[in-house]
């Protein structure tokens, strides 16, 4: 159960991380220090903060090379936030590029928790 909630605590983690490209995705379509700039880059940088911390505290719990490889699942939820916020074309190479890092991720995970 332990190492259940430390990787719940990581895919939170890295939710948060791909938050970030959302509000950098807003903060380029205004203009440079505009208040609505400076408040997207605010909010991208609240965030770095908080995913930092929870970074450390993850890789005090399990191998970074498992940490890392779970990094990939944020290029997943871009492609999402891209599709459904800003209506962005997902075509089957993006699809597929998705599965194959998914696939990826799966096969390392399952290594790691059979441990």
């Amino acid at each position: 159960m332990k190492k259940l909630s430390t990787y719940l605590l990581l895919y939170f983690a890295l939710f948060l991380y791909s938050l970030t490209s959302i509000a950098s995705k807003l903060a380029s379509a205004e203009p440079f220090l505009s208040w609505k700039y400076i408040l997207y880059m605010g909010f991208q940088f609240a965030i770095l903060a908080i995913y930092a911390v929870l970074w450390q505290i993850i890789l005090k719990k399990v191998p970074l090379f498992v940490a890392f490889a779970n990094k990939g699942m944020t290029i997943f939820l871009g492609m999402i936030f891209g599709y459904f916020i800003f209506h962005e074309e997902v075509t089957i190479l993006n699809i597929l590029g998705t599965a194959i890092i998914a696939v990826g991720v799966i096969v390392m995970m399952t290594g790691e928790l059979k441990q």
